[in-house]
């Protein structure tokens, strides 16, 4: 059956396109250079963790999709929507090889009316200043003439049981107004709400203030943690009394560092692109400085708790419980458990983890133990150490078998334990 769609990169985006699109009725394809990726998807698994269900991949293929590694595919379909990744690299610079690669085997099978989206993690100029040129040179087609042209800044939250694509409003700019009419038409055919931007930059800016406004009032809530901590202030019930606030406020809390795929990278890319420019974007860069500090913070209240108790880090038995980049995903990007585990066994500290969704863990490429039994280890341990706070954890009752549990999310009951 021939495609509608093309997901091009099957990643932590392509993935659940392809998959709210399937699940509207377009006919869609997804094609990846990586053939280790279409061999998990054409046998049913998911290709990336906290991405999709199994089930999900499994009804995505039953509803017609196709996952490959033929790029003549692109040459049949109506819109193609770039999801490769875009990750750092050198001087904090966002890597767009992958956006290049997949723009030049489109290029060469692009038909006129068709509609080319991004929603790869770009700046502000990224689809015409890089994009435009090498679809145009390898089409010899007119971007706003012959095709259209639009970025999609992604705004999916893995995990997230409330929101998902058809709820989520989908916020699109073009080259263009037809272009972006174009873009409208196809994303109103799976999402609730299209939100028009102005233009293409006006789109792609989206995600860095949103991403930004995250980064910023994290790095203001880390702060009050320790500030507070400090002082012998419970920040948790200063968050919980502010945030009855009805306007003006927004709650916040503090972690042992961020995560994922967009807040430990959007912001370095938008300061590496100011910096470039003339002009540092100051707040960014202190926000970043101060969230890159958690980890540390962490350690250090660790060892301190076992200082008071007559312990010393240094063959401290120490448990961390929940080790991805957030709740009820298996998704271990940017997660600060690496950076934490790598500290404490520098300070010769014997490790063990436990999380539901990761069956394997290394730290420094060695193999971290993983807990069996939650409650037998957090009893045998020195300090447990609670990351990420997993549905399944019953931290009342990890609070009393634990010896010292320290809480990272301050999700445990008043008084049960120690929190950040």
């Amino acid at each position: 059956m021939p495609a509608d769609l093309a997901v091009i990169g099957l990643g932590h985006l392509g993935l659940p396109l392809a998959h709210a699109a399937t699940a509207a009725g377009i006919p869609t394809i997804g094609y990846d250079t990586d053939t280790r990726t279409i061999a998990e998807l054409r046998a049913g698994r998911p290709p990336v963790d906290g991405s999709l269900t199994a089930a999900e991949i499994r009804r995505m293929l039953s509803g017609g999709f196709r996952a490959t590694t033929d790029p003549a595919e692109l040459g049949r379909v109506r819109t193609a929507v770039i999801c490769a990744p875009t990750p750092l690299g050198e001087d904090h610079a966002l890597d767009l090889s992958a956006v290049g690669e997949a723009a030049r085997e489109l290029a060469a099978r692009l038909r006129p009316r068709a509609t080319v989206l991004l929603e790869s993690t770009a700046y502000p100029g990224t689809t015409e200043e890089f994009l435009r040129p090498i679809l145009e040179e390898g089409s010899g087609l007119r971007a706003g003439q012959d095709f259209h042209l639009a970025y999609s800044p992604s705004r999916l939250d893995p995990g997230n049981r409330a929101y998902g694509y058809a709820n989520i409003p989908k916020v699109i700019g073009g080259l263009t107004p037809a272009c972006t009419e174009a873009a409208a038409a196809f994303y109103g055919r799976f999402t609730d709400r299209v939100v028009r931007a102005r233009g293409l930059r006006e789109a792609e800016a989206v995600k860095v203030l949103e991403t930004n406004y995250r980064q910023v009032n994290i790095a203001l809530a880390n702060e009050m943690a320790v500030f507070c901590h400090d002082i012998g202030v419970d920040l948790w019930d200063v968050v919980r009394c502010a945030e009855t606030k009805p306007f003006g406020f927004q709650a916040f809390r503090p972690g042992p560092g961020v995560g994922g795929h967009g807040v430990p990278i959007d912001p370095n890319y938008l300061s590496y692109k100011g910096r470039s420019m003339g002009y540092p974007l100051r707040m960014v860069e202190l926000a970043q400085e101060v969230n890159g500090r958690m980890p540390r913070y962490v350690i250090q209240r660790c060892a301190t708790l076992l200082n008071e108790h007559g312990k010393s880090a240094r063959g401290a038995r120490i448990l961390l419980l929940g080790v991805t980049y957030k709740p009820d995903v298996a998704d271990q990007e940017g997660s600060p458990a690496r950076e934490i585990a790598s500290r404490l066994m520098e300070l010769g500290a014997q490790l063990s983890y436990h999380d539901p969704y990761v069956p394997q863990w290394r730290v420094m490429g060695q193999p971290v133990p993983r807990a069996d039994s939650l409650y037998e280890a957090a009893a045998a341990a020195d300090l447990t150490l609670l990351l990420q706070h997993h549905r399944t954890y019953d931290l009342q009752g990890l609070a009393v078998k634990a010896q010292l549990l320290l809480d990272t999310r301050g999700a445990t009951p008043v008084g049960a334990a120690h929190r950040l």
